[in-house]
């Protein structure tokens, strides 16, 4: 039914039910007993009543409770109790609105029917009474601990219209605090300014975004690139967001604008990226070498297209011999991945691998990659190593370290390191004879024990306790050989020898 404002005052301000106090308990048990229509006989009936919970829960157990008020639900049920005393209690209409959705009889239609006793008055309250009562909140729970007494009627001011009343800083300082605001009010360029200058000064990346998201929105690209060149914190907010979201179109049209042609040309060559097919990425990357990068950019675009452009060529050669089954290498150790779109030190590990032996001529050759693409020794040996400890090639291994002087004599020199050569040997499960020759290289003497223990090159621990005249660490280290072993009695020999002149 439809009534006017002043019918639904009087309509909410008015009742023919008399709203009851907290005086004492006796005028309280009374008062309640008559709003909830009751036809108690006796007062001691009536605290009895009280102390049970099921005669005011549960509607089979009573006819009476099923009268029906005014509003049209059952006189006596909890829900209809409640909005009774939200009615006389003088709160604003938006504070029973909310009352009447949050306290409806069907949420309590479940309520357990537990077997201690409540107070219905601290049931309205929320609170428990002093002694044995408690409140239904605490008792349930399945349910936050809450208060069934009407709200107090909020301020105006949380509910004015957002669309009209509120201003930049406050739109600002509502938007900080998470709450949701329109900034479809702001209609001109001005005002969208000024909403834009009040997110700067608060500091806020968030706040920011989302200012600069609702002007992406609503100006043009001119007035926005336009506005934001002269304010480069919300510039850079939006560099940053247009990356993150992958609008490379209206990023490029920014850098353009604002005449950042290094930064034009990373951007473009970004979306190499999305471009999934090797010859048409390759093409694209082709288009990228005349753009204006800094030289050591330009170099890495030169490099990029020509590792692809080698890349591309292996992999059909590859996928043929391994298809075909004739070539041993694929036969035994079949690929696992393609090598487009790999990186430069997966290409040299792949082609020390797979290409090792082959002429520096051929563009899978491993010394043609570390020419072509200036790859530093260390690197290169560190990569081949691992390739060819992996297929146990110790022969090329050997041969990787192995250097001539121009008198024809040969010395192992080691750029990584003999230490990282022994790491990278015992991974791949090097015998011991072999992890023993480059152990014994290690120039360090401290870092050759920890190695010929941790290893358990036995023959190099004892050689070294001897060359040291350690007869402490050589008897220490006799306990962890085997008994009977010849290293225990290689050392029973060295301990009871009298040509060597012990330390201690």
């Amino acid at each position: 039914m439809n009534r006017t404002k002043g019918d639904e005052e009087e309509y909410w301000n008015s009742s023919k039910f008399k709203a009851f106090t907290f005086d004492d308990e006796d005028d309280e048990l009374s008062q309640v007993s008559s709003m909830l229509g009751f036809r108690l006989h006796r007062l001691k009936e009536s605290k009895r009543a009280v102390n049970s919970l099921r005669d005011f829960v549960d509607d089979d157990d009573d006819d009476d409770l099923e009268r029906v008020s005014w509003s049209g639900e059952p006189v006596g049920s909890i829900s209809w109790s409640i909005k009774e005393t939200a009615g006389n209690s003088g709160s604003s209409h938006e504070g029973r609105e909310q009352l009447k959705s949050r306290n409806s009889f069907s949420s309590y239609a479940q309520l357990p029917k537990p077997t201690s006793t409540y107070s219905l008055s601290s049931f309205f309250r929320g609170r428990t009474r002093p002694g044995s009562f408690q409140s239904l909140s605490d008792a349930l729970s399945d349910t936050p601990a809450k208060s069934y007494a009407p709200e107090l009627g909020r301020p105006k001011g949380e509910y004015r219209d957002y669309s009209n009343d509120w201003s930049p800083s406050d739109t600002v300082r509502r938007l900080r605090k998470g709450k949701v605001c329109s900034l479809e009010r702001f209609r001109s360029l001005q005002d969208k300014l000024q909403l834009l200058e009040e997110a700067v000064s608060m500091h806020d990346g968030n706040v920011i975004t989302a200012v600069l998201i609702f002007l992406k929105r609503t100006l043009s690209k001119e007035i926005l690139f336009r506005e934001l060149e002269v304010r480069q914190v919300a510039l850079r907010h939006l560099i940053h967001f247009l990356k993150e979201i992958g609008d490379q179109k209206l990023l490029l049209d920014l850098f353009r604008f604002l005449d950042r042609t290094e930064e034009l040309a990373l951007s473009h060559y970004r979306e190499h990226l999305n471009i999934q097919d090797p010859d048409k990425r390759k093409e694209f990357l082709k288009t990228c070498i005349g753009l204006p990068f800094s030289a050591e950019d330009s170099a890495h675009i030169q490099d990029h297209y020509t590792l692809l452009e080698r890349q591309i060529i292996i992999e059909a050669n590859d996928r043929h011999l391994e298809s075909a089954g004739q070539t041993e290498i694929f036969r035994k150790h079949p690929r696992k991945a393609s090598i487009l779109n790999m990186p430069l030190v997966t290409t040299l590990f792949y082609s020390c691998f797979y290409h090792y032996t082959e002429a520096e001529g051929t563009f899978s050759s491993p010394v043609n990659l570390k020419k072509t693409f200036k790859i530093p020794d260390k690197q290169y040996v560190l990569t081949a190593l691992a390739a060819r400890a992996k297929l146990r090639a110790w022969n090329d291994v050997d041969a990787l370290f192995t250097t001539k002087n121009w008198l024809g004599y040969t010395k192992k020199r080691a750029p990584i390191g003999f230490h990282r050569v022994v790491e990278i040997l015992h991974k791949n499960n090097a015998p011991v004879q072999i992890l023993q020759e480059y152990v014994n290289l290690v120039e360090d003497v401290d870092t050759k024990l920890n190695l010929a223990t941790k290893f358990k090159c036995h023959d190099v621990v004892i050689d070294t306790c001897r060359d040291l005249k350690d007869r402490q660490q050589l008897l220490a280290y006799r306990s962890k050989v085997d008994k009977g072993s010849a290293e225990e009695e290689k050392i029973d020999a060295l301990l009871s020898s009298s040509q060597i002149r012990w330390k201690n």
